[in-house]
């Protein structure tokens, strides 16, 4: 794959502008609400954290005593990581490599693991199709796929309600790339279609930011908070989950 999209020197400024925003947070709540059954449960996991970035939500596993592989093509993410989790008191359940995505079979070998973590990573490939392959390998027979994707059809809807009817006509396509701006958003009818040629199955599905994207005014702490109880709240209901600028599936290989 070439002329995939690299964080390289922007380590701060993606923290600042995802993390520590409104969309951050309901990102980091959406997941964790998510996938707490898993990171909760009795037995220890191997985990995978593919795309890592920063690695702030792949603590929720560290905290509760399972074991992370942090991923990311970006030396100084990784190095982020490493110190965030050094201050955290967990640094012992991590091991780290700088790889692409697709160097990770190399990297890694023949290991697989219980729980594939890939949160916002898809849509930045050039080739985001032939992606799933690679996490499909590293996924144990009975392991989980936590996928978080740009959600074409979210952001074709968030352009018309503001009125960019011209980027719409143009196909969503721009002349001139903005950096921090997934590239290749995903139309969730092309993943169904991606997975089940390579016998996945999506057990759950979940809107992430299905009503926030489309506010117009800036929102204040208090209601902020109650953004975030709605956002929860219907996540998971249809028709709103399907707006949700990110797509978050929980797969597992189709039963045979």
């Amino acid at each position: 794959m070439r002329n995939d999209q690299s964080f390289a020197g922007l380590t701060d400024k993606f923290a600042k502008n995802i993390y520590a925003t409104a969309k951050g947070k309901i990102r980091l709540a959406v997941l964790e609400r998510d996938l707490e059954p898993l990171y909760t449960g009795a037995r220890p996991l191997s985990v995978l954290d593919v795309g890592a970035g920063i690695g702030q939500f792949s603590q929720n596993f560290a905290r509760h005593g399972h074991n992370v592989v942090h991923t990311d093509i970006a030396d100084e993410m990784v190095a982020a990581a490493r110190e965030q989790h050094q201050a955290a008191g967990l640094s012992s359940y991590y091991s780290y490599f700088t790889a692409p995505l697709q160097e990770l079979p190399d990297r890694i070998g023949g290991q697989q693991f219980d729980v594939v973590l890939c949160h916002a990573v898809l849509e930045w490939l050039a080739d985001p199709a032939s992606a799933l392959q690679v996490l499909q390998q590293f996924l144990k027979a009975d392991g989980a796929l936590s996928l978080m994707f740009y959600n074409r059809n979210a952001k074709l809807m968030a352009n018309m309600v503001f009125g960019n009817f011209d980027y719409v006509e143009a196909d969503l396509q721009v002349k001139k790339r903005v950096r921090m701006s997934p590239q290749q958003p995903i139309a969730p009818q092309q993943m169904e279609d991606w997975l089940a040629q390579h016998k996945l199955t999506v057990m759950q599905r979940t809107g992430v930011r299905c009503f926030h994207d489309y506010l117009r005014e800036p929102l204040n702490a208090e209601r902020f908070e109650q953004l975030l109880r709605l956002e929860l709240k219907y996540s998971q209901t249809e028709p709103f989950s399907e707006l949700g600028r990110y797509q978050h599936w929980q797969i597992r290989h189709a039963a045979q």
